[in-house]
């Protein structure tokens, strides 16, 4: 399993990814799930994947590939980011038709799924959500962050702390504790976790980072998460309980 998120505001993107896999509890692996694809100066692509690590690895070869040896329909000529998650949609169609018979055969999964953020040339930056079908949805400004992979305990976090007027310093700290929160709960989501942020109309990443298990930043993060919470737990009203509405008590069915 693996948690990658990808956040879109007015400021521009932040999209992030854990590097853990694992095939059970004696075969844990760390594989780099965040790829840039940009052309700086022209365009910023951008993508995560999660699922089946066969299947996102010859996805991204096949892109590659087609890169390097200048295919008529490449990610960097293909005309809008519309265009390009299209295009990696078919590309995940034709690897999974490939390996599909194979693979169901002895029950593996074999779908994967991936997060695609960026910007081509004078149009806005956009953030699509790939299924494993190769169906896609978009982020909106109501909806300004997409999930993939192990999604239920960052969630919350995102919920809370965004909106699409959010800074670009405050969603990059959301999407950090949103992935430490995901690996404080869950052991199939680990570190290195790898980030970029990507600044509306800059047309190259300017930021990324890579942050261990041990990085100073994350372990000083994490302290003043938790101690900020245990404070606002403690500050809260205290349940006045004789003034509880009884209408609003839960019904557990003890009565005759």
């Amino acid at each position: 399993m693996t948690y990658c998120l990808g956040i879109l505001v007015e400021g521009g993107l932040v999209l992030a990814a854990d590097s853990r896999t694992n095939a059970g509890v004696d075969y844990i692996s760390s594989y780099q799930k965040l790829f840039d694809f940009s052309l700086p100066g022209e365009r910023v692509i951008v993508l995560c994947t999660s699922g089946s690590l066969s299947t996102s690895q010859a996805v991204i070869h096949n892109l590659e590939r087609d890169l390097k040896t200048a295919e008529a329909v490449n990610l960097h000529n293909l005309p809008t980011l519309y265009n390009v998650v299209e295009h990696i949609g078919d590309k995940l169609r034709q690897v999974e038709e490939r390996d599909r018979p194979w693979l169901q055969k002895d029950g593996i999964d074999y779908q994967s799924s991936f997060i695609v953020g960026g910007q081509i040339g004078s149009a806005p930056p956009e953030l699509y959500l790939i299924y494993g079908q190769g169906n896609f949805i978009r982020a909106t400004p109501e909806t300004p962050f997409l999930q993939i992979g192990e999604t239920k305990y960052g969630k919350p976090i995102l919920d809370r702390t965004l909106t699409y007027q959010s800074s670009m310093a405050d969603v990059a700290k959301s999407a950090l504790l949103s992935i430490d929160s995901t690996m404080r709960s869950n052991i199939s989501v680990g570190p290195p976790i790898n980030i970029v942020l990507y600044n509306t109309n800059a047309l190259a990443i300017e930021k990324r980072a890579q942050l261990g298990r041990n990085s100073p930043y994350l372990r000083q993060m994490r302290q003043h998460w938790e101690e900020s919470l245990r404070k606002a737990t403690h500050e809260m009203p205290d349940i006045e309980w004789n003034n509880l509405d009884a209408a609003s008590a839960p019904d557990f069915g003890l009565e005759d």
